[in-house]
């Protein structure tokens, strides 16, 4: 009776270590994987950074690193900080250094689309985040950017009525910015009380305080601004210090895209300017640009177009959920959290 209750206790103790074991981030079920993530420990993945300044771009860069850990693979991160001849080399660099797979984040179309040729020409799979490489073979990883600016100006136009004045923040060129800015200009169109009455906007280092000393100007001269509109967080950002600054938290209503814990703490501040934002988790963007190159590491085909639908999200509704941080904005916006984007059956998650 002893010897057969020590084997069973011995039998347990084997299944929880094997659970244990099978629970590793890139061991589990490898053997159950399409080449070449069956042995993970052998693929490299590279990261091509364009923009790493603010919040939402360190936690798409945890997103990723938490998925690479999850498959095994190796990753390496290169960082051009929005030097674009720079990013185009480090495309270059990646090739030479035999990765198997590639994701671009963010850049300029013009920089990006030979190095990104040159590298499907080499037989390196490749997929982009927030930069149109102009190539039907890279996937393009979306947050559904009309989408965005869609949830955040119908937020708006629900607040502050159909019309009044408007500043808008935007930069040209970045794929995302362009996107949404189409639908900031769809909106002006189905509303003509919306007036428009300045443009400004600066990618230059810090982006936040460029932005306020823009923003700073623009609030002088046009005593009848009633709402900003600045789709991207430290926009957004800049734009609260300027009005803070001037004394007008109680006059102008910002509506931004992108969020992250010092966005949430922002709105939440007593009182705050900044009305709504829409976001998609950029963590889980970071998770799913890896999903969809491990997909094509695979054979597999994540489609053209890997969007992640966003959430709108309030200074109301954060103040009502008591959401202080990112964890308890996925723990009480489920959606927010998780995606089945460019999730097979066979893929490991964080």
């Amino acid at each position: 009776m002893h010897e057969t209750t020590w084997t069973r206790r011995s039998l347990a103790r084997l299944a929880a270590g094997a659970a244990m074991l099978l629970s590793l981030p890139g061991l589990a079920f490898a053997q159950d994987r399409p080449k070449p993530l069956d042995k993970p420990e052998d693929v490299t993945i590279a990261l091509v950074r364009y923009l790493s300044t603010g919040d939402f771009f360190q936690a798409y860069l945890t997103g990723v690193q938490n998925q690479a850990k999850a498959l095994g693979v190796n990753l390496r991160v290169l960082d051009s900080r929005q030097d674009a001849a720079l990013q185009a080399d480090m495309v270059d660099q990646a090739v030479a250094l035999g990765v198997d797979g590639i994701i671009v984040q963010h850049g300029l179309t013009e920089s990006m689309t030979e190095p990104v040729k040159r590298a499907v020409a080499a037989g390196i799979k490749v997929v982009a985040f927030d930069v149109n490489v102009d190539n039907p073979d890279v996937p393009q990883i979306e947050q559904s950017d009309r989408d965005l600016a869609r949830l955040a100006l119908e937020q708006a136009v629900k607040d502050n009525g159909d019309s009044f004045q408007a500043a808008y923040v935007y930069v040209a060129g970045i794929a995302p910015l362009d996107r949404r800015d189409e639908t900031w200009r769809e909106f002006k169109e189905k509303y003509p009380g919306i007036e428009q009455v300045a443009q400004f906007g600066t990618l230059d280092n810090p982006i936040a305080n460029s932005v306020a000393n823009q923003a700073s100007a623009v609030l002088r001269a046009n005593p009848g601004i009633s709402v900003i509109f600045a789709p991207y967080d430290e926009f957004a950002k800049g734009v609260k210090i300027a009005v803070d600054e001037a004394g007008l938290t109680e006059d102008i209503k910002i509506y931004s895209a992108d969020i992250s814990t010092a966005d949430i703490q922002a709105m939440r501040e007593e009182p705050s300017a900044w009305i709504a934002t829409a976001a998609t988790n950029p963590q889980l963007i970071g998770e799913v640009s890896v999903r969809a190159l491990a997909m094509l590491l695979a054979g597999e085909d994540p489609g053209h177009n890997v969007v992640v639908p966003p959430t709108l999200v309030t200074r109301d509704m954060l103040m009502e959920n008591e959401i202080q941080n990112m964890d308890e904005l996925s723990q009480k916006l489920p959606q927010f959290a998780k995606t089945d984007v460019a999730k097979p059956e066979w893929m490991p998650v964080p």
